[in-house]
């Protein structure tokens, strides 16, 4: 006779209604592949629906082993997962976007979601507000502050049946055929196994940035650090209060101790300008009071092999120079020809000890970028046309970072978008800056100005161009429908900007080293920087947080917790 056990019954509905929620939050089946397959959801719901029946029948609670199990395209191995296949005639055309950086995400975030889905993929599930990466190197701001996930940018990733964001990298491109091959990202021993599948594409979008230069010297990637991610600015601040706290330690003799304490940057842009100035700001600030026992002993070092800040005005090069040198920054004119794990030795021999190496000389195409079989512009980055298309590739397109004009096309190579503050612009908005412009300036000739960068400027341009080709009929692949793509996109550098700490930077608005423009240092500069700065950061969000930021470190001092 078959008996009911009430919890025999209560461990059955916690099945199915598990079952159920599983089975919902699974993607919709993916489109087999000759080498490999994967079981769907309706077949895994079936096979938990018999074990339940079966644990009900006998009067035992379901097996912790049938809850516990991944989803089944997890539990595969890697020679046995999915691709997602070509669109079809009821479908939206896809749009693939490779990257979550700048350019990227302002793309996703005008791409007009009821004409196309949106496909990501992308080794990080954020965007970098990077202009602020170097205040949270020091406590100045936490780091959430400056990261955004990619599904707040573009909330149909999220939602939309047909639009996903997949944590994996780009590991190459079938332009012929329309697919991008992708492989998962690890994390760990303790992640599965990394395994790779394909894409298939209407769109391309190719945003995949830069990485940093070395130059080829020995022991660079070794042994420094760069500051372009999240992950870089953990790294420093860790290695800073680290060697804060181990020289204070007994047993320290006071060579180790002036080695710990010497923190180098390589690298006199924008971006290593920036770090020095937070880094010399956190030492007056906050070392010379939390770490009484070593402030003596801790410093800054800048090299450079030419000058600081070589984009800017003489003028605002002179006083960046004179503002970091009265910080206490040491600035140093050589090339470095080897990175030791412990000092570094530049082209006259000098070696110069260090116990924190940041390196900031700028950026080139990354490894990836160059292995693409597509046209290149000078520098090995990727040829695109007027209209950011990859030249000759059809439905393929290229912007930021990884991107520059052709020759055959007459205009200029885009510059190296990543020195973080060379890389900004200048558009009209922002009136209350234009009347503290006025306040200062005499002259009636005001540019109002709201911070923009390029690899953002192109994304925008290329989601409008994008919408209107899908309204046109031409967002299908290899389509023929005649679109009338409209005006090109034109760069114009109009300014950049730079923070020196202490209430201190530069603006400058001209179009050229040589032009003639408005350039602006001190105190009014700082206000400016910030002020645009906090407006232009990703979401109210992260603006809530920059702003609370700033205000706990005005008051309560930078946040010096090594976690």
């Amino acid at each position: 006779m078959l008996l009911f056990h009430p919890p025999s019954i209560m461990a059955w509905f916690r099945t199915l209604t598990r079952m159920s929620a599983t089975a919902k939050s699974w993607p919709p089946p993916l489109l087999p592949s000759p080498l490999r397959t994967v079981p769907t959801a309706p077949v895994a719901s079936a096979s938990l629906l018999l074990t339940s029946l079966r644990n009900f029948s006998t009067g035992t609670a379901a097996s912790p082993a049938v809850e516990d199990r991944p989803p089944p395209h997890l539990s595969q191995s890697p020679t046995h997962c999915g691709d997602l296949g070509p669109t079809e005639g009821g479908e939206k055309p896809r749009v693939v976007v490779l990257g979550s950086g700048w350019a990227g995400c302002r793309l996703m975030k005008g791409i007009d979601t009821s004409i196309y889905d949106v496909v990501c993929v992308s080794p990080r599930n954020h965007m970098v507000f990077t202009p602020l990466l170097a205040s949270t190197c020091v406590g100045t701001l936490e780091f959430r502050s400056v990261a955004e996930p990619v599904g707040r940018i573009q909330p149909a990733i999220s939602r939309e049946p047909g639009s996903y964001f997949f944590l994996s990298n780009c590991k190459g491109i079938d332009a012929k055929n329309h697919r991008v091959i992708c492989e998962t990202v690890t994390d760990g021993p303790n992640t599965p196994d990394p395994w790779k599948f394909n894409i298939s594409y209407d769109k391309l979008v190719i945003a995949l940035g830069a990485e940093a230069l070395t130059f080829g010297i020995h022991g660079v990637k070794e042994h420094a650090i760069f500051l372009r991610e999240v992950h870089h600015a953990q790294e420093i601040r860790r290695r800073l209060l680290l060697n804060l706290m181990l020289s204070d330690v007994p047993g320290t003799t006071e060579q180790e101790k002036s080695r710990l304490l010497h923190c180098v940057v390589v690298g006199g842009g924008p971006t290593g300008v920036e770090f020095s100035g937070e880094l010399s700001d956190f030492i007056m600030r906050d070392v010379r009071q939390r770490h009484a026992h070593v402030k003596d002993y801790i410093r800054v070092t800048l090299i450079e092999a030419n000058e600081i800040l070589s984009s800017f005005d003489d003028r605002l090069r002179r006083y960046a120079t004179r503002q970091l040198t009265k910080s206490g920054v040491h600035l140093v004119r050589g090339i470095v020809k080897d990175v030791e794990p412990d000092k570094i030795v530049l082209d006259n021999g000098t070696e110069v000890p260090y116990g924190l190496l940041v390196w900031s000389t700028g950026v080139g195409p990354s490894s990836l970028v160059k292995s693409l079989d597509l046209p290149k512009a000078p520098g090995g980055r990727i040829g695109i046309d007027e209209w950011l298309r990859v030249a000759n590739v059809p439905d393929v397109y290229a912007i930021g970072d990884c991107s520059g004009f052709v020759e055959s096309t007459g205009k200029p190579v885009l510059p190296a978008l990543a020195q973080v503050s060379a890389k900004q612009t200048i558009a009209s908005n922002l009136e209350f800056f234009a009347l503290a412009l006025q306040f200062w300036l005499p002259h009636s000739q005001l540019v109002i100005f709201w911070i923009e960068q390029v690899a953002e400027r192109q994304g925008k341009y290329l989601a409008g161009l994008l919408n209107r080709i899908g309204k046109a009929g031409g967002g299908r692949a290899n389509s023929g429908a005649e679109v009338d793509l409209g005006d090109p996109f034109v760069y114009k550098h109009l300014g950049s900007m730079a923070t020196l700490g202490r209430y201190k930077a530069l603006v400058d608005l001209r179009q050229s080293k040589e032009g003639k423009g408005i350039s602006l240092a001190g105190f009014l500069s700082w206000f400016i920087w910030r002020s645009a700065y906090l407006t232009r950061v990703i979401s109210w969000r992260n603006r809530f947080y920059v702003a609370v930021n700033w205000l706990t470190t005005m008051v309560f001092g930078r946040d010096i917790s090594r976690i």
